[in-house]
C-alpha cells in the first residue's frame, strides 16, 4: 500500500503480513511458545510508532530525530498516573494524547520554521531535553526509571491478558494504517507530498503550508503517544531510556528498511529489523565459537543486513515491491 496504486506484489506481501500477525497468538498457543507473542506486540507497537514517523518523513520529507520522545511521553503519562493510583486507561489515554498534541504543537511550531539539517538538530535537542527532564525526576525512578504499579484499566479488557494486549497493539495498527490510507490519498496527503516535492511551489498557489505540515507533524507524534502507552503496559516499566535518540534512529531505521512513503513499510521494517535483532542475539548453530561471534557481534550483522537492503532494494524491503512493474 502506498500513496499510488500497488503492485499485485506488493498486495499480496501486504495481506500475508497482516494475516500472518493477525494469527501469532493462536500459533503461539499451538506451538505453545508464548514468548512470541510479547516479541510480536513489540513488534506491532515499534511498527506503530514507525507509521507515526513516516507520515512526516516518507510523506513530508521532514527528518525528525525526536519522535522518540513522543513514545516517553506516552509511557510515563501511564507510569507517572499509575504510581499516583490513577490506573483508569481512558484518563490515562485523555492525558497522553492532550499532553502529546500541546508539546507537539509547540515543538513542531518552532521546528517546522527551520529545514533541512538544522530541523534535524533541533528535534533532537527538544527530544534530548525531555530526555534529561525524566532523568531528573527522582520520585519516579529518574535514571534507573520505575515499574508500574498496574497495567492500565479499560473495562473489560485485560491488559494483564498477553492476548488482549496483543490484540489492542494490532487493532490500533489497522486503525493507524487505515487512516494513514485515507489521508494521503485525501487533499491533506497531496498538498504535504507536494511541500515535500517543492514547498516554494505549493505556497505561490496559496496553500498554508506550516498549517499541513504542522497538522502533520502532530499527528505522527499522537500515534507515537499511543505506541509509548503501549510499550509501558507491555513491559511494565518507564525509563528516560525510551526517550534517547538512539529509539528515534531505529524508527528512522525501520521506516527506511521497510520502505519510505508507503503505508506497509513501517510495519515491515519493525518486523524485520527486530526479528533480525532477537534472531541474531540468540541464534544457536552448535558451533559454540561461531554461535558465540554471532550473539557478541549481531549488532555488526545488523548493519551489514541493512547497508546490503539499502545498497539492493534502494526503495526498501517492501517499498521495493511498490516501485516494481509488475
Amino acid at each position: 500500500m502506498s500513496a499510488k496504486s500497488s503492485p499485485i506484489a506488493a498486495r499480496v506481501f501486504a495481506v500475508l503480513l497482516l494475516v500472518g500477525l493477525a494469527l501469532v497468538p493462536p500459533l503461539a498457543a499451538w506451538l505453545d511458545q508464548p514468548f512470541w507473542v510479547t516479541l510480536f506486540t513489540r513488534i506491532l507497537i515499534f511498527a506503530l510508532a514507525a507509521m507515526g514517523l513516516n507520515l512526516v518523513l516518507g510523506f513530508g520529507a521532514m527528518v525528525s530525530f525526536g519522535h522518540a520522545m513522543y513514545l516517553g511521553l506516552g509511557a510515563y503519562v501511564v507510569g507517572i498516573l499509575s504510581y499516583h493510583g490513577m490506573d483508569n486507561g481512558f484518563v490515562q489515554l485523555l492525558v497522553a494524547l492532550a499532553l502529546g498534541a500541546g508539546v507537539a504543537l509547540a515543538v513542531g511550531a518552532i521546528c517546522l520554521r527551520t529545514s533541512g539539517m538544522a530541523f534535524i538538530m533541533i528535534t533532537l535537542a527538544f527530544a534530548q531535553m525531555l530526555y534529561f527532564l525524566a532523568v531528573s525526576l527522582r520520585e519516579y525512578g529518574g535514571d534507573d526509571g520505575m515499574q508500574l504499579k498496574s497495567r492500565s484499566q479499560f473495562g473489560a479488557l485485560d491488559l494483564d491478558n498477553p492476548t488482549a494486549l496483543y490484540y489492542l497493539a494490532f487493532a490500533l495498527v489497522l486503525a493507524v494504517l487505515f487512516a494513514f490510507w485515507r489521508l494521503v490519498h485525501a487533499r491533506f496527503g497531496m498538498v504535504l507530498r507536494g511541500c515535500r516535492s517543492n514547498p516554494r511551489r505549493m505556497a505561490s498557489m496559496g496553500f498554508p503550508t506550516l498549517r499541513y505540515r504542522l497538522s502533520a507533524y502532530v499527528i505522527s507524534a499522537l500515534v507515537c503517544v499511543l505506541a509509548g502507552m503501549l510499550m509501558a503496559n507491555l513491559t511494565r516499566f518507564v525509563a528516560p531510556s525510551y526517550m534517547a535518540w538512539t529509539v528515534s534512529g531505529e524508527l528512522i531505521v525501520m521506516t527506511v528498511l521497510g520502505g519510505l512513503g508507503t503505508l506497509i513499510g513501517p510495519i515491515a521494517g519493525a518486523a524485520a529489523l527486530l526479528l533480525l535483532e532477537e534472531g541474531l542475539s540468540s541464534l544457536h548453530l552448535g558451533v559454540p565459537w561461531l554461535d558465540k561471534t554471532i550473539n557478541e557481534h549481531w549488532l555488526a550483522l545488523i548493519g551489514i543486513f541493512i547497508v546490503l537492503v539499502v545498497l539492493v532494494l534502494k526503495q526498501g524491503i517492501y517499498g521495493w515491491l511498490v516501485a516494481r512493474k509488475a
